[in-house]
Protein backbone atom coordinates (compact mmCIF):
# COMPACT_ATOMS: atom_id res chain seq x y z
CA UNK A 1 0.00 0.00 0.00
CA UNK A 2 1.27 3.47 -0.89
CA UNK A 3 2.17 5.95 1.83
CA UNK A 4 0.19 8.59 -0.08
CA UNK A 5 -3.28 7.02 0.06
CA UNK A 6 -4.36 9.52 2.74
CA UNK A 7 -3.33 12.56 0.64
CA UNK A 8 -6.23 14.91 -0.14
CA UNK A 9 -7.63 14.57 -3.68
CA UNK A 10 -8.05 18.09 -5.13
CA UNK A 11 -9.26 17.20 -8.62
CA UNK A 12 -8.08 18.68 -11.89
CA UNK A 13 -7.10 22.36 -11.90
CA UNK A 14 -10.17 24.50 -12.61
CA UNK A 15 -9.44 27.02 -15.39
CA UNK A 16 -11.17 29.87 -13.54
CA UNK A 17 -10.02 28.92 -10.03
CA UNK A 18 -6.84 30.17 -8.34
CA UNK A 19 -4.22 27.42 -8.63
CA UNK A 20 -0.48 27.78 -8.05
CA UNK A 21 1.79 26.78 -10.91
CA UNK A 22 2.90 23.16 -11.06
CA UNK A 23 6.61 23.29 -11.77
CA UNK A 24 10.13 22.23 -10.83
CA UNK A 25 11.38 25.62 -9.54
CA UNK A 26 10.65 27.20 -6.13
CA UNK A 27 9.76 30.97 -5.95
CA UNK A 28 9.09 31.64 -2.24
CA UNK A 29 5.52 32.27 -0.93
CA UNK A 30 4.41 30.51 2.30
CA UNK A 31 1.36 28.73 0.78
CA UNK A 32 0.19 27.12 -2.46
CA UNK A 33 -3.24 27.44 -4.01
CA UNK A 34 -5.15 24.72 -5.81
CA UNK A 35 -8.70 25.32 -7.04
CA UNK A 36 -9.14 28.30 -4.68
CA UNK A 37 -7.90 26.35 -1.63
CA UNK A 38 -4.73 27.23 0.30
CA UNK A 39 -2.21 24.60 1.37
CA UNK A 40 0.73 25.10 3.73
CA UNK A 41 4.31 24.64 2.63
CA UNK A 42 5.21 20.91 2.54
CA UNK A 43 1.56 19.77 2.24
CA UNK A 44 0.83 16.95 -0.21
CA UNK A 45 -2.28 16.79 -2.42
CA UNK A 46 -3.39 14.52 -5.24
CA UNK A 47 -4.71 15.79 -8.55
CA UNK A 48 -6.08 12.72 -10.28
CA UNK A 49 -3.19 10.25 -10.26
CA UNK A 50 -0.53 12.93 -9.80
CA UNK A 51 1.03 13.56 -6.37
CA UNK A 52 1.91 17.23 -5.74
CA UNK A 53 3.83 18.86 -2.89
CA UNK A 54 3.36 22.49 -1.91
CA UNK A 55 6.78 24.11 -1.94
CA UNK A 56 6.76 27.86 -1.31
CA UNK A 57 3.88 28.79 -3.69
CA UNK A 58 4.60 26.17 -6.34
CA UNK A 59 3.01 22.73 -6.61
CA UNK A 60 5.92 20.39 -7.34
CA UNK A 61 5.28 17.09 -9.10
CA UNK A 62 6.30 14.20 -6.86
CA UNK A 63 5.24 11.35 -9.14
CA UNK A 64 2.21 9.13 -9.48
CA UNK A 65 -0.30 8.53 -6.74
CA UNK A 66 -2.98 6.26 -8.12
CA UNK A 67 -4.78 4.87 -5.03
CA UNK A 68 -6.33 2.11 -7.16
CA UNK A 69 -2.90 0.81 -8.19
CA UNK A 70 -0.80 1.30 -5.05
Amino acid sequence: MSAYTSVLEVGSPGPELMTSPIAQEVPGEPVCHFNDRSFANAAYVRSGVELLKCNYSVCLRQGGSDPDNS
